[in-house]
């Protein structure tokens, strides 16, 4: 979501103009900084994954107070800023790409802790391949946009409940939360955003195929959910009623009303 920090010195002549296709806003508040450290609970032996370093600032607040850092930067055009400012730095390992695209479970060590002031449009995507993709992590600390934030841990029947929400849950509990205005960022975005912190569950044997429904039972949210896992080809709408009925639901429900266990009943129950 927010995606790059410049600390105290945003906004000053110099700085690289944010780039709004990339999701950037340039953090402007150093205490943030502090605040994330504290929900990330650092340690001097911790390896860090952070995505969107921008230009430096929570990079640098990382790299005070942890082993290493792996820093993954899209934006090529800060590369040159960046390298100089960690040349002198042995725990900043900056990668250059797409984080979507990088096969970050490669890399070496692995990082325990995802800690990042998060792009705006990579967010939620990154977050959910990152539960099962990502093995190695057992803490978030992210900053996304609080709409984001919000549909992380929200609850069953409610506007914000659906996969994104089903799937964090299933893989994390919430350990950490903290409003942030827009104003301490620049340029301003249109929205709220929130620090959101939480750590690993077991997940379920079955995640891989309990995802798969998840994504088909909210694909088509409106709809009864035999409706919903028809049209997206997981099941028969007669196998989908049987697998409810197994799991004490009535065949009209719909996906939103179903608590993130019963995901995993009802994965179960269909491959029975």
């Amino acid at each position: 979501m927010t995606g790059r920090d410049d600390g105290p010195r945003a906004g000053r002549s110099g700085q690289p103009p944010a780039k709004r296709e990339l999701g950037q806003h340039f953090l402007v508040d150093e205490n943030l900084l502090r605040v994330i450290g504290r929900l990330a609970e650092l340690r001097p032996e911790d390896i860090v994954l952070e995505v969107g370093p921008g230009l430096g600032a929570l990079t640098a607040y990382l790299a005070d107070r942890v082993a290493l850092v792996h820093a993954v930067e899209i934006d090529r055009s800060l590369e040159p800023r960046l390298r100089e400012a960690f040349a002198g730095r042995g725990n900043v390992e900056l990668n250059i790409g797409d984080a979507l695209r990088l096969d970050l479970a490669s890399l070496d060590p692995p990082p325990a802790k995802l800690v990042s002031n998060l792009p705006y449009n990579i967010a939620t995507p990154l977050v959910v391949e990152s539960l099962d993709g990502l093995p190695s992590l057992t803490r978030w600390t992210v900053m996304v946009q609080r709409e984001v934030a919000d549909r992380f841990f929200a609850q069953p029947s409610t506007k914000a409940y659906g996969a994104v929400s089903v799937l964090v849950q299933l893989a994390a509990e919430r350990t950490g939360f903290h409003p942030v205005s827009r104003t301490v960022f620049r340029p301003q975005p249109n929205v709220d955003s929130a620090l959101v912190a939480f750590r690993r569950r077991t997940l379920p044997d079955s995640y891989p195929r309990v995802k798969e429904v998840v994504g088909a039972s909210f694909a088509h949210r409106r709809k009864r959910l035999p409706n919903s896992l028809e049209l997206a080809g997981t099941a028969t709408r007669e196998e989908a009623a049987a697998a409810l009925e197994s799991i004490g639901r009535e065949p009209r429900v719909r996906a939103e009303e179903l608590a993130p266990p019963e995901f995993v009943a009802l994965a179960e129950a269909l491959d029975r």
